[in-house]
């Protein structure tokens, strides 16, 4: 070729270039991720999840923009175990000791966002650690104080992309007044049937609420950060809860109310707006999900399943079952779950112990009004749950017919099909994931009935 000719080649390649105009961010760069996760937020306790009275606009709008998810569970109700399950992508139990509660992850477990680090980009996790001392040097920076989200933001590597977890401390107890300027009041309580309809009870949700409108505020914040940065169509954003409310026969049970999650991921550049799904997805899911999104391999380590294909088609079913567990939370217990679209089913080990909720919930002054009217003899039997022993050793509930899980079906003739196929599907995954009951029981750490600590014997 002549020179002539190469310069007219080059020339013409130019002007192509030039007329095709510049590449888009989201052609050219690998997606931007913040998960954001509440601390003892139930799945319902949201405007955008039908709750009538909860102020939650910065949710509601995230879900208007992206997907919301209504069959989306936690693999357990327990605050470190829940949030060491979500980081590993493991079940609690085969996270190396990390399924008790405070127990920190070992230092040879695998937690996703060093994956994503490795790769190239710079990952963050700010406010609630909650995973113990050996995983912190996989992240880039870890900031415990609260709220200085947007700072994370606003300081990170601009020539990197981003991965931050931000944890919230929201609506955990102890609460407290004037949380919010417009505090709800008592009558924008919604009790569920499981708990009585009493004037401290409503004071409670209602003070529960103001730390959830709270949470929303600083979702808010984020989300105008990232729109002020232009980096809106190319974040993914997740939101999600480590456990349900911090209430009697929610948080610590393996019954909707303590494993379903709220579950909402925004990401402009490949999920349509204002869809929803009904499809199964289990927290262990997240992982891979984000891994798989930023073209990072997950490994052999992860036991979840990518979600992927739900976010562009809503419609698509990655699994046909959730499986979750319950271990020691500030009380002995043992339980396991299989759980359908349909039916939860739930095997109890330590029947010989309570349902009793968590400690500061046993503090709190739901359950205290609680002990009373069980002297009086005035709970029902929905109500008396937490008090309940023996408890039984296998539960089944129709969720289509009974969402609140009121009425166990174990021992009804017409669900004995149901109760055998979950009972099996629960026996393959326990054999599958090395689950066992442990040879010894820990013991209690605080008193049932007063939520005190239980101080070892001089």
């Amino acid at each position: 070729m002549s020179r002539r000719a190469l310069l007219i080649c080059c020339l013409l390649s130019f002007v192509g270039l030039l007329l095709a105009g510049p590449a888009t961010a989201a052609e050219t760069t690998q997606p931007n991720f913040i998960v954001f996760i509440a601390d003892d937020m139930a799945w319902d306790d949201a405007g955008v999840y039908g709750h009538p009275a909860i102020r939650t606009p910065n949710l509601d709008a995230l879900a208007a923009a992206g997907m919301r998810f209504d069959n989306a569970f936690l693999t357990c109700s327990s605050c470190s175990p829940s949030r060491c399950s979500i980081m590993t992508g493991r079940y609690p139990h085969n996270t190396g000791g990390a399924h008790q509660l405070h127990n920190p992850l070992p230092a040879d477990q695998i937690v996703f966002p060093q994956l994503l680090r490795d790769a190239g980009y710079y990952t963050v996790s700010a406010g609630k650690w909650h995973l113990g001392p050996h995983v912190m040097s996989r992240f880039d920076h870890v900031e415990k104080k609260m709220n200085r989200w947007v700072e994370q933001l606003k300081t990170r590597p601009q020539e990197k992309p981003f991965f931050m977890w931000f944890a919230f401390t929201d609506p955990h107890r102890p609460y407290q007044d004037d949380t919010i300027p417009e505090p709800h009041t008592p009558e924008d309580a919604v009790v569920p049937p499981y708990l009585p309809d009493l004037p401290e009870v409503r004071q409670d949700l209602a003070a529960y609420y103001d730390e959830i409108t709270r949470l929303d505020g600083v979702v808010g914040n984020v989300v105008e950060e990232l729109e002020r940065q232009k980096l809106t169509d190319n974040t993914v954003i997740v939101f999600l809860s480590d456990n349900g409310r911090p209430f009697p026969r929610c948080k610590t049970t393996i019954y909707d109310s303590g494993i379903k999650t709220p579950f909402i991921v925004k990401w402009p550049a490949q999920v349509a707006a204002g869809t929803v799904t009904d499809s199964l997805v289990s927290s262990i899911d997240l992982a891979p999900t984000i891994l798989e999104a930023a073209g990072v391999e997950p490994g052999a380590t992860f036991q979840g399943v990518s979600f992927l294909p739900v976010l562009s088609d809503p419609a698509a079913e990655v699994r046909d079952y959730i499986f979750a567990e319950h271990n020691w939370h500030d009380f002995e217990d043992f339980q396991r779950s299989a759980h359908s679209k349909r039916f939860n089913y739930i095997r109890t080990e330590y029947t010989d112990v309570p349902g009793t909720p968590p400690a500061d919930a046993v503090r709190s002054p739901t359950y205290q009004a609680m002990h009373d009217l069980k002297a009086e003899g005035k709970l029902t039997d929905a109500q008396l749950n937490p008090y309940v022993v023996p408890r039984p050793k296998e539960e089944l509930y129709d969720l289509l017919r009974d969402p609140h899980e009121l009425r166990n079906l174990a021992d009804e003739p017409a669900y004995a099909g149901v109760l055998e196929r979950m009972r099996s599907v629960l026996d393959r995954w326990q054999q599958e994931t090395d689950d066992t009951v442990p040879a010894e029981r820990r013991p209690d750490g605080f008193d049932r009935v007063t939520g005190e600590r239980i101080r070892p014997k001089q």
